[in-house]
């Protein structure tokens, strides 16, 4: 199992609209069958202000990549994208293995 962590710096005063988006997002990530074992979205308390962090569990490296590759071409994909993109200043991706 791997886990992908994707972290972003937020636009100052924007949270809020970055979080409905991404609820929005999830719930198309859902109904499309985009298939992870667990996802979560969460916020800073502390730290760098405005950070967004959306994770999410796969079977394999491998699963993400046809995850990807399966979805990031839709229409639906491309015009949640751009509507997060807005409410982002930059950001970084982490991919862990899940120790068992």
């Amino acid at each position: 199992m791997i886990l992908i962590r994707d972290v972003f710096q937020l636009e100052f005063g924007k949270s809020k609209e970055a979080v409905a988006a991404w609820k929005e997002g999830l719930a198309m990530f859902e109904k499309a069958g985009m298939k992870a074992g667990s996802t979560r979205l969460l916020t800073d308390l502390v730290g760098n202000y405005y950070t967004l962090v959306f994770e999410a569990e796969f079977e394999s490296l491998t699963a993400w990549e046809d995850m990807m590759k399966t979805h990031m071409g839709k229409q639906e994909w491309k015009d949640w994208h751009a509507k997060v993109l807005q409410y982002n200043r930059g950001g970084h991706r982490e991919i862990f293995n899940i120790v068992p």
